[in-house]
């Protein structure tokens, strides 16, 4: 014969509540931003402050059902937070913010792909590194010459597609 102990009944998810607070106030921002927009239905009688109401709503139902969920215990355990590949990424991201206007957007975009991969487990930043460099040259030349956009060049975007 087996006993059968019942499950500890788990709190309330804090950080579910958190992210219901965070849905509910950017759904009232975008309800109360759409209400000071003017009402230019016209002949569709849909117009630009429809939309935003319309998202800031559903926002705010899903806030409502995210504190449902969370008294309910229905989010998944979440397991403890890496902070090293947490910090590859944030050094990733700072270093692109500051090599951008120097360096140009391949070789800063180069370095953050390099540290992403770094966060995500690829530990060879020696394949990494060129590889996000090639891809970075050809979104670059996508942005420059397709779209014609322009990106912070850098020496080799100069190289490549010109001045």
């Amino acid at each position: 014969m087996s006993l059968h102990f019942p499950e500890k009944p788990r709190r309330p998810d804090g950080a579910a509540f958190v992210i219901a607070v965070g849905l509910a106030a950017l759904g009232a921002l975008l309800v109360w931003e759409g209400n000071r927009l003017p009402q230019l239905g016209g002949y569709a009688g849909v117009g630009p402050a429809d939309v935003p109401k319309l998202v800031g709503w559903c926002l705010v139902a899903l806030a409502g059902w995210t504190v449902v969920a969370a008294f309910r215990g229905a989010f998944p355990e979440r397991p403890r937070q890496q902070v090293p590949p947490l910090l590859w990424i944030i050094g990733g991201l700072a270093a692109q913010l500051v090599l951008l206007p120097m360096a140009g957007f391949s070789i800063a975009t180069g370095i953050l792909f390099a540290c992403t991969a770094r966060g995500f487990g690829k530990r060879q930043l020696w394949i990494s590194l060129p590889v996000g460099l090639a891809f970075s040259l050809a979104v670059y030349g996508v942005f420059d010459r397709v779209l014609e956009l322009n990106l912070p060049a850098g020496l080799p975007e100069t190289l490549l597609y010109g001045g």
